[in-house]
């Protein structure tokens, strides 16, 4: 059993990651701002450590990370329309755990982005949406560039619909939606296979089951 710290851990998606952490027979660190959030995720199985993603430093996200062998970046700032949060959180929260990692000798990272945050951005593109896009694909960028043994999942637009276990990934496919719940189980089961090491892959609902379509990339 290891410890996966999960930065952004009340997240949608990160709920569903730690539930699949645990039938993985991982331990889920669910890193939250706000200790009122520690009941609800105890009650999916998680450990729950304190972190302030915008406020602190890479030193602080390093200590968080203390006794974990793998890190999972699930944070993102939101449709709260702040362009600022994009900077602070989804790339700037990147970058911090990136380093966190680092400091802490933790290797393996898997990051949550979103689909087609490569392609160029119209310049009619409203500005929040353009400032997500960009903070999503300079956080891929830098985590490629980081050393550590990285995989990136950008899934297509999220839905709350219950999980179905029929995926498709790949290194790009047709934008498409995806429950969060089906989202949660690819992130833990790319954690468990070390032949998705260094690949940045697209997710969609499919026609493969999850251990199948993380099995092809191999």
């Amino acid at each position: 059993m290891t410890r996966i710290a999960v930065v952004g851990g009340h997240g949608q998606v990160a709920k569903h990651l730690h539930i699949a952490l645990r039938r993985s027979e991982h331990t889920p660190v669910a890193l939250v701002r706000n200790p009122d959030y520690r009941e609800e995720l105890e009650g999916l199985g998680a450990e729950v450590r304190l972190l302030d993603i915008e406020a602190d430093d890479a030193a602080a996200f390093a200590n968080a990370f203390e006794g974990c062998g793998a890190v999972v970046f699930a944070a993102g700032g939101g449709p709260d329309g702040d362009i600022e949060r994009k900077r602070t959180v989804d790339l700037e929260g990147s970058l911090k755990s990136i380093e966190g990692a680092r400091r802490a000798g933790i290797g393996r990272f898997v990051q949550l982005s979103a689909i087609g945050v490569d392609n160029p951005v119209p310049q009619d593109t409203e500005p929040v949406w353009r400032a997500y896009v960009e903070a999503k694909r300079d956080a891929d960028a830098a985590l490629r560039d980081s050393g550590l043994d990285w995989t990136i999942i950008r899934p297509g637009r999220l839905t709350d619909d219950p999980a179905t276990d029929a995926v498709r990934l790949a290194p790009e496919v047709e934008p498409g939606e995806i429950p969060r719940a089906d989202v949660g189980a690819v992130l833990a089961a790319v954690l468990d296979e070390p032949g998705t090491v260094g690949q940045q892959v697209d997710l969609v609902a499919g026609n493969d089951t999850v251990a199948d379509a993380v099995r092809a990339l191999v």
